[in-house]
């Protein structure tokens, strides 16, 4: 593979939140019963007439901006033909030679270094219906259902150049994508339910000029397939290559359960969707000072937070990286340290204890948050005891400072009586004191351990630490108390 240079460009589909279709009036809810949500103009039956829904051009147009676009103030819509039987009318509504936006960048990490990824253009669309397959995939079904719920879902879709050098950087493209998306609440872009749909198309090429054709690779429904697709057919595509062969232009599909691309079909050349202008819709004129106001209004977006977690806050790559690929955890975060507190002994909760709790489904705010930590700063409570309070916050909704009055959780912090316990830890494991003074110094640990399991958690952790080295330190000969 050292021989060979990957080009890898990827086509990406995204469901636009918006409440209802581009171009009807139907909701655009996932889940409903099977054609439940159609009317005559997602079905296309003759006279029914397209409606512009301003919410999609909106979504769509701050989907632009969020990815570095230039907005074209003015677009067209086209019929795209073809047959298809997920497809009422036979046509699908898009942008063909006039898009909504175009000449965008996405910049993201790739093993904690820059890259970037050129868009070449992002355009509007309505979505097709849903092909139902009896089997795993379209390959060896029996039979295929439609359901047409999905069909004039707004849709944008978003195009970059083959600039992308790797299986693992399409990824992690693909994740920065997702949530740039997320951040500009544009989509929930859940490949689990299609909202957000990406096929790849992957070329090799030679030092000596020996190139493979583009082979494209559809039914990458997750992050893991899409990486795990292309390095498979980078792989296929050099053995050929090696071995002189020729890689044929062809539309291929990953199968999951195998670890393979399979063959849909051979690419005849360019297909020909016969594109006119959308009779039934003018040209898209936008405001030029209505898009400056989407601009304006555009929330933070993930790299500029990451950005501003590590050069204002302090935090480190890994805890950055971690709270702005979770929303929901970075405004827990952004919540308590508004309150004061030290931004990584904030972030190591959220993204610890906190994060642990919060998989089950229930939240914590970051005023509840906080409290908790204040009860560990005054001493009222030991780390140990927060995270048993931190679960109850969780669990039954308890304020921490209620839950610690009623049980009555102290921190044991009276020196007479840690040291009393130390003495009796180190009398009771002889042989690994020895151990520890001969440089064993990891068994501080257990030592700390075993004082804190005497006390149930209740000792303050540090003065534990600094009593036991120090008694360690002055080497007295611990023998067995005389009963």
């Amino acid at each position: 593979m050292g021989e060979y240079k990957i080009r890898i460009g990827l086509e990406i589909h995204v469901e636009l939140a918006t409440k209802t279709k581009i171009f009807c009036g139907c909701a655009a809810a996932f889940g409903a019963p099977p054609n439940s949500l159609c009317c005559p103009t997602c079905l296309g039956l003759p006279g029914s007439l397209p409606v512009l829904n301003r919410a999609a051009v909106e979504f769509g147009v701050r989907a632009a901006l969020a990815l570095n676009c230039t907005v074209n103030l003015y677009s067209e819509f086209a019929r795209k033909n073809y047959f298809y039987p997920d497809l009422p009318k036979a046509f699908q509504i898009t942008q063909h030679d006039k898009p909504l936006a175009v000449n965008g960048k996405v910049q993201y990490y790739l093993e904690d270094q820059p890259v970037e990824t050129v868009i070449t253009r992002l355009h509007l669309e309505e979505e097709a219906g849903k092909s139902i397959h009896s089997g795993d995939s379209i390959v060896g079904s029996e039979y295929t259902s439609v359901d047409y719920n999905r069909a004039g879902i707004p849709l944008i879709e978003i195009v970059t150049a083959p600039d992308i050098t790797s299986p693992a950087q399409a990824k992690a493209f693909l994740e920065q994508l997702r949530l740039i998306l997320q951040y500009a609440q544009v989509s929930d872009c859940k490949m689990e339910n299609g909202s957000l749909r990406c096929d790849a198309n992957i070329s090799l090429h030679g030092e000596s000029g020996q190139n493979g054709e583009k082979v494209e690779i559809k039914n990458l429904n997750s992050f893991r397939a899409l990486e795990r697709a292309l390095a498979y057919e980078a792989k296929r595509q050099a053995k050929i290559l090696e071995q002189g062969g020729v890689i044929l232009p062809e539309t291929r599909t990953w199968d999951e359960r195998a670890q393979k691309t399979v063959r849909m079909r051979l690419k005849a050349g360019a297909p020909d969707y016969r594109y006119f202008p959308e009779p039934d819709l003018p040209p898209l004129e936008l405001d030029e000072a209505w898009v400056e106001e989407i601009r304006a209004a555009l929330p933070e977006l993930p790299l500029a937070r990451e950005e501003r977690y590590r050069s204002a806050l302090g935090l480190t790559a890994y805890d950055a990286g971690v709270l702005v690929r979770a929303p929901h955890l970075a405004q827990v975060f952004e919540e308590t340290v508004a309150l004061g507190h030290e931004p990584q002994l904030v972030a190591n909760w959220v993204t610890g204890e906190y994060a642990r709790f919060a998989r089950q489904g229930s939240t914590v705010s970051g005023k509840v948050l906080g409290e908790l930590l204040e009860l560990i700063a005054e001493g009222a409570i030991s780390a140990s005891q927060g995270k048993t309070v931190l679960e109850e916050m969780f669990t039954n909704g308890v304020s921490p400072r209620e839950f610690v009055a009623a049980k009555g959780l102290t921190v044991i912090a009276d020196r007479e009586v840690l040291q009393s316990m130390v003495e009796e830890v180190l009398q009771n494991h002889q042989e690994l004191v020895k151990r520890y003074l001969e440089g064993e110094e990891r068994l501080l640990g257990f030592f700390v351990g075993q004082v804190m399991q005497a006390t149930k958690g209740q000792a303050e952790p540090r003065l534990v630490n600094k009593l036991l080295v120090k008694a360690l330190t002055e080497g007295r000969n611990w023998q067995p108390r005389e009963e």
